[in-house]
Formats: structure tokens, sequence, C-alpha cells
């Protein structure tokens, strides 16, 4: 029979299986035929009899308990809200307001003394926290105790002895902290080594993640080579006198190829030729079967050559939560299969391949699980088939005993998969007990019925199960669902739906080889250096003559329709999408970008060229008024982000119906002029002109040219003062600075708080407007030696580096530091010390390793100033009010965060921070075009208020005519206002992020300066919009009569507004005229907010805080 193709896994290649119809002396490749029905009777009939032996045997109380969490309609809510908000938090009041708050959920099945307990601790526990919380967390604990054993040697032993598992082997895995960086990847691999060194572990499990810190996920050898040399004392050990047992355990899928590419590594050493290890493979991944192929004829090659085989443990995959967190927030396929039958027909599917008499003898397997039925299946097949001595049989520690004990009855000793913790650490053990009582509850697994089987309906559905499983296994070999391939793109415009771009797939072995090919470009690329060269102009004339063309070019562009520029602007979106490599190339040579920050901003720049098209085509799909398209657009992007700013400016200002002179930042100038021409690959010529400034001055001309129409400036406040200087009626859109904070409050999962102000911080060197330049730390967390040794393990682990190295995550500073940030980095204010000094480590003086100062007082340089670098301020409040208060303190108002699991807290804080982009329990960078619309409030945006990447962008752009059909606007609004002003809208369609758009209020009036010539029909529509909205004003003829505070002025006057003076005091003037169309106007009276907000709680979309984020309308 004929192969019928050639499949790649790592670096090696085999050929798609073929069935045959012999069970022994086949090749590694072949898939065995399938099982007969006769055999499913066979597993069918031996699963009734061990539902019947286990009726027989006594059920220990823990078990009783776990059963009785599973079958109560709430036991699920109560078990995860007492392990999450009891026993987790460090602060006792915190766990005792969370006990109080459980009080109405305690389930029946508890005993007694226990629900007694819990109603007395609640409310003591308010008063009296520090007696209570201890006893009570001490008495829940007995709800779990038998799950997570504890991890100290005499206490473990008695464990053994008490739950009597001296007749099962322990697959011990210790659990604990979050491995955010070295020290506790340290720390961990010591413990480890300990519990390995004991003389009676036989069997340890570790993941890759526990052992090492984070790193880049591009630089995968050095990874591998990392994680082997950290691993090899452990199999050294393993491979003593004694021999020893160690498994390599999966997680996620982003672990799939490093985990195995470090197995094979460890096991290729020569002093571990003759050791036996394992690693396991997860069945609801559809790629288990070809990395089982792939390791059967791995270790038949190491079996051939004289080594050991090797153990694969299979399992149907506990990480589904979070693989959907990953697919969500990437856009990538979901890793898994679709459904819980698929998976367990995979896991059969695996099973089917691995268990013959030839292969066990290469690759021993361990079927894990607790589904009756599919290990009665697994071991009438190792009997049909002669495979007994090469199959073990796994289930997890206190799930089902009775039902465990029966089955090794039959199949002889169990391994029994077993996590073990330190006392201290306890509440680490929440990730692995959510995710196991989840599964326990969850009605499509097997658990969920595993302690009702005696009742026939029970094991009538769990039958069924099992058959339709059966019914579809076959001996194809199924395609993963991740398969991006970036080498092999073929980008196609969008059919008028927006969706955004999937950023580039590490997880995929050819996207990594991609990325590599950049990587050895890197040191002596110089793309775009013609171009610059070609575009460098030195004198005014041609200056003029630049304006004056693309002044003609719009003339032709304006008068195309919204369907032909969306055409333009699609494919605008394609050739980046087909350049991505270059694109990138481009930004890391240059502006020093790392790999994973320029890729996702080259995805964005992407999402800018779809979205705005798609906004060109609504300027045509809403009734009203027509609007006229500013003819020249002057973008001016910054350096720090040389791909995404500059593509917005430029596809937004070209949706509207403007043509563009680019001006890029002289940092990152190639960037632009590589941009550019992309996308004039596509455009018409003339409608995009990008210019490099030879002479200082000639910036100035351009500015003050009065063919621009309007400036996009990405840039400093000071900067956008400086170009109004130029040009008094200068139209200026700025997104300018941000002096941006994190609040954390003794509510929030401390770990995840540490590891998000890491990123935020520091991701881009700190050099990202949104980055967070300050922590507010409220109550006991300023005092938590937890939090601060897990984000001084996470920021001192950071790999610093030029982005030449794939494992750089802190590349340089785009130049040697002065000014602001060389005092950031320098000097401290007084009462201010280190937590973590920064150093200078290049003889350019651009790379420095990040810094955060501790002690930081209110109204001091470090909590008010902008340094822009990796330089990090803690600041400690009392309450989170008071937090709020430090955090709106600054000027600006460009991104704010919240870690608090508390939705009351979230509530407060979501009602009263001061920013355009809010971010709840995640990093506050990364905005995503329509996702996260982006831009600032108070002195963090200059000129309208509209967002980039957001619903309003486009029409900003565009000048509206002036209100005279009054009732025609009215209209307008009040659609609009119903539609639209009034609500917060989530148009991601994410389970596990919420991303609400909505409105809020100025934080001061509006002042409107009129005189005759402002209509009645545009002062009526004001105080409609007013009145509708809850908008406030003051209406004035004279600014200088007006002595309360305003935060913004409206001036339809005929005189010269005052712009210059007023942005001098922070403060934006408006002096478009009112607009006829209702819903254009009535979003100039309110301000914009994007508001992101994580929804799952390890991966739970019901578990985590569910807090009111609602519009104006509530």
């Amino acid at each position: 029979m004929p192969f019928f193709g050639v499949t790649q896994l790592g670096t090696l290649y085999f050929p798609y299986p073929r069935v045959v119809q012999e069970t022994m002396s086949y090749k590694s490749t072949q898939i065995p035929a399938l099982p007969s029905s006769e055999l499913s009777e066979s597993a069918i009939e031996l699963t009734q009899q061990w539902v019947a032996q286990s009726l027989k045997l006594k059920v220990n109380k823990p078990s009783k308990r776990l059963a009785g969490l599973l079958q109560d309609p709430r036991g699920l809510e109560f078990a995860v809200g007492f392990i999450d908000g009891v026993i987790r938090p460090e602060d006792l009041r915190v766990a005792a307001n969370n006990l109080y708050q459980l009080r109405t959920i305690t389930p029946k099945f508890l005993p007694f003394y226990l629900r007694v307990l819990i109603g007395l601790g609640a409310n003591f526990g308010i008063v009296f926290p520090w007696p209570v919380i201890p006893i009570a967390r001490k008495a829940l604990r007995q709800l779990v105790s038998h799950l997570v054993l504890d991890a100290r040697r005499g206490k473990l032993r008695r464990s053994r002895r008490k739950l009597k598992l001296s007749d099962s082997t322990l697959n011990i895995n210790l659990l604990g902290e979050a491995v955010l960086g070295k020290q506790e990847a340290n720390r961990r691999l010591q413990a480890i080594k300990e519990i390995l060194g004991r003389e009676e572990t036989e069997y340890v499990s570790v993941k890759v993640s526990a052992i090492v810190s984070p790193h880049s996920p591009w630089a995968f050898d050095q990874a591998v080579a990392e994680v082997i040399e950290r691993l090899t004392p452990l199999y050294e050990i393993a491979n003593g006198e004694k021999k020893k047992f160690i498994n390599l355990d999966m997680e996620e899928y982003r672990d799939l190829d490093l985990t195995i590419a470090v197995f094979k590594g460890i096991l290729q050493k020569p002093q571990f030729r003759n050791l036996t290890a394992g690693i396991v493979l997860q069945a609801y991944l559809p790629d288990a079967l070809r990395a089982m192929i792939d390791l059967q004829q791995w270790a038949e090659l190491r079996v051939l050559d004289g080594g050991a085989p090797i153990k694969v443990r299979i399992v149907k995959g506990a990480n589904l939560p979070m693989e959907r967190v990953d697919s969500e927030l990437h856009i990538w396929p979901l890793a898994t299969v679709g459904s819980k039958q698929e998976a367990d027909t995979n896991y059969k599917r695996v099973i089917n391949y691995a268990l013959t008499e030839n292969r066990v003898k290469n690759v021993k397997i361990g079927v894990a699980g607790h589904n009756l039925f599919d290990l009665a299946w697994a071991w009438e097949l190792a009997k049909q088939r002669g495979a007994e001595s090469g199959l073990d049989f796994e289930m997890l520690l206190g799930m089902a005993p009775s039902q465990a004990q029966v089955v090794a009855s039959t199949v002889g000793k169990l391994v029994l998969y077993t996590p073990v913790v330190y006392p201290k650490e306890f509440d680490v053990a929440i990730a692995y007990l959510i995710r196991r009582l989840e599964e326990g509850a969850t009605k499509d697994n097997f658990l969920s019925s595993a302690f009702q089987l005696s009742n026939p309906e029970y094991f009538e559905l769990e039958k069924t199960r099992f058959l339709e499983s059966i019914s579809a296994l076959d001996t194809d070999l199924p395609i993963p669902n991740r398969i991006q391939n970036r080498n092999l793109d073929q980008p196609e415009t969008i059919d008028g739906i927006f969706a955004n771009t999937p950023d580039s797939d590490p997880s995929i072995a050819e996207n990594r080889d991609w990325a590599k090919t950049i990587f050895r470009r890197l040191a002596t690329s110089d793309i775009g250096s013609d171009l610059v060269l070609a575009n460098t102009i030195y004198d005014e004339q041609t200056l003029n003559q630049v304006v004056e063309n693309a002044r003609t070019a719009q003339v032709i562009w304006g008068q195309l329709s919204t369907t032909q520029r969306y055409q333009y602007l699609t494919e605008v979106a394609v050739v980046l999408e087909r350049n991505r490599q270059y694109l990138i190339e481009v930004a890391m040579s240059e502006a020093g970008k790392t790999f994973d920050q320029i890729d996702t901003e080259v995805s964005e720049a992407i999402d800018f060229a779809n979205y705005y098209a798609t906004q060109a085509l609504r300027l045509d799909a809403l009734p009203g008024a027509t609007a006229v398209p500013r003819p020249v657009t002057l973008v001016t992007p910054p350096w720090n982000f040389p791909i995404a700013i500059p593509a917005g400016g430029v596809l937004a200002a070209l949706a509207a119906g403007s043509s563009v002179v680019l001006k890029p930042a002289g940092p990152a100038s190639r960037c632009g002029a590589v941009l550019s021409a992309l996308m004039l690959e596509v455009l018409p010529e003339g409608v995009l002109t990008t210019v490099h400034i030879g002479e200082r001055e000639l910036g100035a001309k351009l500015l003050s040219h009065p063919a621009i129409s309007q400036v996009i400036l990405t840039g400093g406040y000071e900067t956008a003062q400086l170009f109004r200087t130029f040009r008094s009626d200068l139209r200026v859109l700025a997104e300018t600075s941000g002096k941006n904070a994190i609040i954390v409050t003794p509510n929030a999962d401390l770990d995840l708080a540490a590891k998000d102000v890491a990123y935020s911080a520091f991701s881009h060197t700190g050099q990202k407007c949104s980055a967070a330049s300050l922590v507010i730390l409220v109550g006991s967390v300023s005092k938590s030696k937890r939090f601060f040794s897990q984000l001084r393990d996470a920021v001192t682990s950071m790999s610093v580096d030029f982005p030449t190295n794939p494992a750089a995550q802190i590349g340089p500073v785009i130049t040697k530091p002065e000014g602001k940030l060389l005092h950031g980095l320098t000097k401290l204010d007084r009462s201010e010390r280190w937590l973590i000094e920064p150093k200078v480590i290049s003889e350019d003086g651009t790379l420095w390793t990040p810094g955060v100062r501790m002690g930081v007082r209110r109204g001091s340089t470090s909590h008010l100033t902008e340094y822009f670098g990796p330089v990090l301020s803690i600041m400690k409040a009392k309450t989170l009010e008071d937090a709020i208060q430090l955090q709106n303190q600054v000027d600006y108002g460009l991104t704010a965060g919240l870690h608090s699991l508390a939705s009351d807290e979230i509530n407060t804080w979501l009602a009263s921070v001061q920013a355009g982009n809010l971010y709840v329990n995640r990093g506050i960078t990364g905005a995503i075009v329509r996702r996260q619309a982006f831009g600032g409030w108070k002195k963090s945006a200059v000129g309208p208020n509209a967002k980039a990447g957001g619903l309003n962008y486009v029409n900003t752009l565009r000048n509206w005519p002036r209100v005279t059909n009054l009732e025609a606007a009215i209209y307008g609004v009040n659609t609009w206002w119903s539609k639209v002003g009034s609500q917060a809208i989530d148009r991601s369609g994410l389970l596990v992020e919420k991303n609400f758009q909505r409105y809020r209020h100025y934080l001061a009036p509006i002042v409107v300066v009129v005189d005759e010539s402002t209509t009645q029909a545009e002062k009526s529509l004001i105080h409609y919009i007013c009145e509708k909205t809850g908008a406030k004003t003051i209406f004035t003829t004279d600014l200088s009569d007006v002595k309360e505070k305003f935060s913004r002025v409206r001036w339809l006057a005929s005189s010269k507004p005052p712009v210059l003076e007023m942005l001098q005091q922070g403060i934006s003037v408006d002096h478009r005229p009112v607009a006829q169309r209702g819903d254009i106007e009535a979003a100039r009276w309110l301000i914009e907010q994007s508001v992101a907000i994580t929804y799952h709680r390890y991966g739970n979309p019901n578990g985590g805080p569910k807090p009111t984020c609602s519009g104006l309308s509530a």
C-alpha cells in the first residue's frame, strides 16, 4: 500500500501512516487496525465488574466530601471561592470579608460542625480575623487534604500510611509559587532535588516552566539548552545506584515542542543511555498522535543502539481553560480538539497506535485517567496484543480511591499522580485544585458521574459516551489546529467585516525557523537606508513642491468613492502582511525593538489598514450631512512605535479622504521609509509622500505650510505646544504623554500583579507611552514580602540585551539617556531608595538593567514625572480611595491599571479613575485596534477627543457641515445616545476578557464661547445634547469672565481662539462648528474610555470577579 505523503515534526520526517492488518512486527509509522466491537463489549463488562466491586468497599470521609462537593449545585462555587478567597489572601481582613460573602452558599454536604464553624467564623471573622481565619483555613483544608499532600518528609510518609498508598507508586509533583524569575526557579529546582533524593521517592514529575524563569518564546534553541543544563543534575540523581523515574510533565500547547526537545536532549547524553524516563502527551491536542509517532521512532533507534526504553504518559489534558485564554487573546485557533468526545476519541487513537507488543519494548505506556470504560478498553487491548508488560495505569490521588483500588486489583500496581506542597505555600495549590474541582463538576467529564455509577441512568450515560467515542475512532492522522506558517502566508483582502490579525505563533517550528532568518540579517541590516537618502529634503523649494503635489493628488483621491478607498486600504493590509518580516527587521535593527514587541506592532499596523478601511465604508452607510475631506494631513509619529503609529495616522487620514505627508521620527527614519514604500506599492501616486528633513528649520516650515490642513502627532505634550507656535490656526490631533500607574490592593492575586507590573513597566524598555511607571500598593500589600520578592525576581530575571539576541526581553533605550531619563536612572529624591538599582551594561550607554525605586512621596518628581524608560516607582496608600487620588493626581490620564479580585473595589475604581484606557487584572500595555481603542484624558491628549483604532477617529479627520436642520440633528443625537453613547459596549466578543467602550463626562465643564456669529441652531443643539447626556457647559462671550475650573473650550465665536494660551494650561480648544450630524456632534461633548477586564480565573470565564462596567445611562 503506498504512503499518502510526508509530515514533518520537529527535526524528524515520517510518512503519513497506513493501516495494516497485522498486530506485530510492523514499522513505527504504521497504525494498527482498529479493535473489534467485541473488545468494546469486553471493556463494558469489565467496567460493570469494577463498579460492582467498588460498591463493596468502604468509602472514606474525604471521598464522601468530594462526592458531595461535586453533586451540590453550589459546591464548586463554594470550594473555589473558599480556596481562592479565604486561603489565598495574605491579608486576614480580606480573607474574613471573603468568608463572610461565602456564608450564604455553604454546601449542605459539609459536616454540621463545619457548617456552624463557617457561619460563626463568617460573622466573627469580620471583627476578629486574626484568630478566626487561621482556624477556618485549617478546618476547611479538610475538603482537599486528600488531593494535595504535605511535602515535608515525615508528613508525606504519614499521609502515605493514612491513605493506604503503600501498594501504589506515587508520582510526586511539587507545587510552588508562580515562577516569575530565576530565584523561584532555583528554589523550586532545589526542592525537587531534595524530594527526589529521599530514599522512599521513586517517581517525580517536573514541569519545564517550574524550573526556569520565563523566556522569550523566540529563543527556542537557547531555552532548550538552558533547560537541559538545569535538569541534568536531577537526572543524575535518578541515574544513581537506586534508579528513580523522572516524568517531564506537559502544560500548555506552547510548551509541546520545547518539552519534547528537552526530553530528547537530556536522554541523548551518554551518561543517560541506560536510564528510563518519561514524558506526557495530551490527547486533547490533535498533535498528540504525531508526537507519539515521533517519540516511537526516536525511542526505537535508541533501543536498537543499546539504550533504555522511554515511557509516555497519555492523558486527556487538563489545561483547556488556559488554552482558550491563549487562543482568544492572540487570535490563534484553539490548539485542542473541539469537544470532550473528540478528546476521548483521540485518546483512544493514540493508545491504539502505541499499545502493541513491539512498540512497548521501545515506549512503555502510562494510561492516565479515571474513566473506567477507557481504562478497561486499554487493558483489554493490551491483553489482546500481548502488551500488558509495557502498560501502567495512572490515576489522580484522592479522586475516586475506591475505584482506583478495584482497578489495581485487575491491572496490578497503580501510579498515583500526587501533588505535594509545603504548608506555608498551600495557597499555591489553588490553580491545581480549582482545575481538578472544575473537571469533576463539568457535566461532560466522567468524574461528574464517577460517584453515581451504581445508578443505571448514570452508567448508561457514560456507556453511551464511551461508545460514541469508539464509533468516531479511525486510523487517520489528525492535522494540528495551529498550522500558521509565515513562510507560506498568502494573505487576502477582508470581505468588509473587520477581524484582528493574528500575531506570529512561536509554538510552530516553521515560524521559529522563519524568525531565525530575520535574526541572522540583523547585525548587518541597513534596510531602508537608500529610501531615506532618496527622500531627504534639504531646501524649502523642494518641500513646497512636495506639499503641493500632495494637495494635487488629494483632489482625485477625495473624489473616489468610499468603496474604492476601502479597496486600496485593504490591499495595503495585504502588502504589510506579506512583508511582515521586513517590517520586523527594520524596526529591530534601527529602533531596537525585540521580536515579540515588533511582531505584535506589525499586526496592529495591519489592523489599522483593515479597520480604517471598514470605517471609510461607514461614511456612506450613515444617513445625514456629508463631510468634506481635509486636503493634506501631516503625520508626525514617534520612534517608539515606528510601524504601527505611523501606519495608523496615515491610514486613518487616507480613509477620511486626505492625502498624507509622513515625516518619520529621526531615530526611526528607516522604519518610516520602508513602511511608506510598501504602502505605495498599491496606493495611487502622490497620496502618500514620505519626507525626511535634512535641516531643522525645514521642519518648522513644513508645519507652518498653509496647505497642511491638520497634523496627527504622537509625542510629548511639549511637542504639541511647540507645533502650535508655528501656526496658531493649525489643527493638531495629538496623543501625548502618560504617567501611568497600577494599583495593587490586598484583594489582588499578588503573583499575577507582580508579573503584570513587571511586564507593563519594562516591556520595550519602558519606552511605551502606556508603560507603567508607578505602582501604588494599598494597605498590607506595601509590607508583603511575597509581592516584593516576586516583583524583584521577575524584574531582575529579565534578559537585557540588543535585539540581535533572540533571548532579549528588554532592549536598548533609543539613545543614550539624558535629562529626565538620566535623572530617573541615576538619582534618588528625598526618602527614596533602590529596591533594584539600574545599571548601564553597554559601551554605547543604551543598555540599562531596569530600576525600581521605593519610598516615593506624594507630589515628588518620581510621582509626577514621566521618565520614559526602564524605571518604576513604588508608592504606598492606606486605602483604595487614597491610591486613586495618587493615581489621578498626575497631569496625564493615558492608561491606568488595577489588580483586585473584589468586584466592589473594581467598581469603585472604574467610577473614579481618570484615564482613557483602563485595565483590570492584566497588564496596561498592548492596546489592540477596536478591542481597546487608544487615547488619553487630560494632558495625554490634545485636540479633538477621538481614540485611535476607535469608531470616531476617521470621522474626526473630516470637516462636517454646520447644523442648519435642528430637527434632523436632534434625531441623530437621540439615535446615537440610545444605541451607543449611553452604553458600555463590548465589541470584542471574547469570553475571557471583556473590552468595553464607553463615554464619560469631562472632569470639569466645557466652556462654550459664543458671539453674534453663533447660530441659534448651534446653541439649541448644544443645550439639547447636554440635557440628553448630562454634559456640563458654561456659556460665555468672554473667556476671561470664567473663574471656575473647566476642562476644555468650544470656540464658536468669530474671533481668534486663544489656542496656545489654553494649551499652556493643559486645555484644548475645539473651534469646529457645531455639526449637522447629531451623532457626530454628540460624541464631542463626552470623552471616550476603553475598559479591559480579565473575566477569567485560571482560564474559567465564570471564575473571576464580575464588576459592573456601566455606561452613562446607568
